[in-house]
C-alpha cells in the first residue's frame, strides 16, 4: 500500500507539473529523479548509486552518454534514457540504450519522458536489447498489474533472475492486451469472422460481416462493463463501506421532517458512488466512505460527515453534473453526459480524498 501511495503521489505531481516542463532537463529534475529516488529507492545524490551522464566508449563512437546508470552491488544494473515530457516515446528514441546495452553488463533499460516508462531487456537475443518493452508504466494512467512488477526493480528488492523470469510473460501479455485494445476499438475482419462463424449458420457475406462488426463491438463493450460492475460490487462486499442513512439537506431537520421527506436513490447514483469509491479507495480506507442522498444532490462523504465532502452527484435533472470541492469546501459543478465521465476527474477526487487521509 505504501508503494502504491508513492506512485499515486508522483502521479499527481506529473499531472500538475507535466504541462509546464518544456525541456529534457526540467523533466529529469521534476519527475525522473523523484521516480529514481522515491519509487526505485536510489540515492540520486550518491554517484556510487546513480551515475548521471554515464559515459562509455561504444565501438567507434567515443564519449556517448546515457542519462543515468543505476548501480547495485558495484555493478551497473539499469540504464535510463530520458526525453522531455511532451515527447512521444518510440524505439527510435532508444538508439543510445541499444548501443550501451551491448557495452555494459546491464540487463534492464528504461526509456522515459517523465510520466511514461518503458522497460526493456534482452529476451529475443542475448546482449541485444529488445525492440519492444516487456513492461510499461504510465504515471498518469497507472495499470495496477504493473505495480508489483515495478516493485521488483526497486533497490531494496532488486533480483535480476526474478525480473527476467517474469519479463517474457509480461512482454507477451502486454502485446496481447495491446491487440485486444485495438480489436476493442475497431475490430478487424478476421476477429469479427471468428465470432460470426460460431454464431451465424448462414453464409458470411459482406453484409453479414458488417452487421457482426457492430454486434461484436457492442458485445465487447457490454462484457467489459459487466466485469467492471461485478468487480466493484465484489470489492464493496469485501470491504463493507458505510452506507449512510437517507437524510434531508438540512442537518437540523427533526425526525418528523425526515419521515415526510421523499427521496429515491437511483441505481445510477449507486453506480456513481461505486465509481468514485474505485478511484479514491487507494488513497483512503473504503470503510470511511459513505453517501447521503438528498432531494437536490447525492453526496459522497468521508466518515459520514457533511464537513468532509468528496463530491456531489447532481443526477436528478436532464443535464447531469459532478460537484467538486476546493480547499475552502466551495463546490464547483462540472457537466457530464455519462457515468464514465467521472474518471476524467480522478486527479481532483484523489486530491480531495488525500486531505482527509
Amino acid at each position: 500500500m505504501e508503494f502504491t501511495n508513492k506512485l499515486n503521489t508522483l502521479s499527481s505531481r506529473s499531472r500538475q507539473l507535466g504541462p509546464s516542463l518544456q525541456t529534457e532537463e526540467a523533466t529529469k529534475n521534476a519527475l525522473v529523479m523523484p521516480f529514481l529516488s522515491t519509487i526505485l529507492g536510489y540515492d540520486v545524490f550518491d554517484p556510487t548509486e546513480v551515475i548521471p551522464e554515464f559515459t562509455a566508449d561504444v565501438g567507434t563512437k567515443k564519449g556517448e552518454k546515457v542519462d543515468y546508470a543505476l548501480v547495485k552491488d558495484n555493478q551497473v544494473q539499469i540504464l535510463v534514457e530520458c526525453k522531455k515530457y511532451s515527447e512521444s516515446l518510440s524505439v527510435q528514441h532508444a538508439s543510445q540504450l541499444f548501443r550501451y546495452f551491448a557495452a555494459t553488463q546491464a540487463r534492464i533499460a528504461i526509456l522515459t519522458n517523465g510520466h511514461q516508462y518503458l522497460f526493456f531487456t534482452d529476451l529475443d537475443a542475448p546482449n541485444k536489447m529488445d525492440e519492444k518493452p516487456f513492461l510499461q508504466l504510465d504515471l498518469e494512467d497507472i495499470d495496477e498489474h504493473a505495480i508489483p512488477e515495478i516493485a521488483k526493480m526497486t533497490k531494496q528488492s532488486f533480483n535480476l533472475d526474478s525480473i527476467l523470469n517474469a519479463a517474457e510473460e509480461l512482454k507477451y501479455v502486454q502485446q496481447t492486451k495491446s491487440i485486444l485494445n485495438t480489436q476493442y476499438k475497431n475490430p478487424e475482419d478476421d476477429f469479427v469472422r471468428f465470432f460470426a462463424a460460431r454464431i451465424y449458420n448462414g453464409v458470411l457475406t459482406q453484409k453479414v460481416r458488417d452487421q457482426f462488426s457492430a454486434i461484436v463491438t457492442k458485445a465487447l463493450n457490454q462484457y467489459i462493463s459487466d466485469k467492471i460492475n461485478d468487480r466493484l460490487k465484489t470489492a464493496m462486499d469485501n470491504t463493507g463501506p458505510t452506507i449512510a442513512p437517507i437524510v434531508p439537506e438540512d442537518e437540523n431537520s427533526n425526525a418528523e421532517e425526515l419521515k415526510e421527506t421523499t427521496i429515491t436513490t437511483t441505481e445510477e447514483e449507486i453506480e456513481g458512488f461505486y465509481l468514485v469509491l474505485s478511484i479514491i479507495r487507494t488513497s483512503i480506507d473504503s470503510n470511511r466512505i459513505a453517501y447521503r442522498d438528498t432531494q437536490s444532490y447525492f453526496g459522497i462523504l468521508v466518515d459520514d460527515n457533511n464537513r468532509k465532502p468528496i463530491c456531489r452527484l447532481h443526477f436528478n435533472r436532464a443535464q447531469k453534473y459532478i460537484g467538486l470541492f476546493d480547499e475552502e469546501k466551495k463546490e464547483t459543478r462540472h457537466p457530464i453526459t455519462k457515468l464514465d465521465d467521472i474518471f476524467q476527474f480522478s486527479t481532483q477526487l484523489v486530491a480531495t480524498a488525500n486531505t482527509y487521509s
